[in-house]
């Protein structure tokens, strides 16, 4: 980098420390010699000395010295990874909606959302991919389960991220499911409201109904109503988490006798039940539709087509997906 550089802080960046403003505009800076520019006074915002921990505000103009690093990757398409490239590749055909702002992909079944035991691709990772010029990678703004498809969230800014993650937390968004289970609930609508807490077991952690009181226990509250049915023998439901706990709508299905299709922690088959033919063993619950504010005002609202295995199984039971989006 040559010469002096004046950068303007802008709206997204509003909040941000000095040293998180330098590892997204500098990547290749270090800490360390980012604190000797401090200390020695040739990084300057709007002429005043500060310190790494200092947090800018729009308007504001950094100035940053000449440095021997570039200030952001300009490398082609062509100088990435393999790997970036075809992750970069899937993430797009993914996608539902795209803006300045926000990405709203259509998570396939299967596809972890985050890194975990035994998980070696999952979609934050795959952001990478989509880092911009300023070494700002896409954030995850919610989750759903790996397992489950639909609809997910991403902020491509810092500034989105806030405003998207504080929608999710005060309950802003509305978050519809659609899920094929065992039998009919016996109120066509209802809520479901339980206490939830995570308990070890040999296939792995999973969530159990609790008793109110009981320690580290989640309050967990769902909506939800019934859209079709296969005689008495499966029904198509409509669920609506109003709280977001892990695994809220699996457990809450099972709570009210009519567990997911294809569920392997929460479905537990009694020895005359068997998969009707033609379903496949997997779980059936996608995150349909999300109703949540737009950063930049308004409201965003995207809808996501079932996955393959879900239009298998709602061709042969007869169901007609429109039915579901009338309610």
């Amino acid at each position: 980098m040559a010469g002096v550089e004046q950068v303007t802080v802008n709206d997204d960046e509003n909040g941000m420390r000095v040293d998180r403003w330098f590892k997204l505009h500098v990547p290749g800076l270090g800490f360390g010699a980012l604190q000797k520019l401090l200390r020695t006074g040739q990084v300057r915002i709007d002429g005043g000395r500060v310190k790494a921990e200092t947090r800018l505000a729009t308007g504001q103009v950094v100035r940053i010295p000449p440095l021997d690093i570039d200030m952001k990757d300009t490398r082609p398409l062509t100088t990435r990874t393999m790997r970036d490239a075809a992750d970069g590749d899937v993430l797009s055909r993914m996608v539902l909606h795209e803006d300045a702002k926000v990405i709203v992909f259509n998570k396939p079944a299967g596809l972890a959302v985050q890194g975990g035991s035994g998980i070696t691709r999952h979609v934050d990772g795959m952001l990478e991919a989509w880092r911009n010029a300023k070494g700002e990678k896409p954030r995850l703004v919610h989750r759903i389960d790996r397992e489950t498809s639909g609809v997910l969230v991403v902020a491509r800014t810092r500034g989105a991220a806030v405003k998207l993650t504080a929608a999710f937390r005060a309950r802003e968004t509305r978050k519809t499911y659609w899920a094929l289970v065992r039998g009919v609930p016996k109120k066509r609508e209802g809520r479901i409201s339980t206490w939830l807490v995570r308990e070890t077991a040999p296939g792995g952690d999973r969530m159990r109904v609790a008793n109110h009181g009981e320690d580290d226990a989640d309050h967990a509250i769902s909506h939800y109503r019934v859209i079709e049915q296969a005689g008495q023998a499966l029904s198509w439901l409509e669920m609506e988490p109003y709280t977001g706990r892990t695994h809220q709508l699996r457990v809450h299905a099972a709570h009210i006798g009519c567990p997911i299709i294809g569920d392997p922690k929460y479905f537990e088959a009694d020895q005359n039940w068997e998969l009707p033919g033609g379903l496949q063993n997997r779980l059936h619950l996608h995150a349909r539709r999300i109703v949540i504010p737009h950063p930049d005002g308004g409201t965003l609202d995207v809808t996501a087509p079932l996955p393959p295995h879900m239009v298998q199984a709602w061709n042969l039971l007869g169901f007609d997906e429109s039915a579901g989006d009338e309610i």
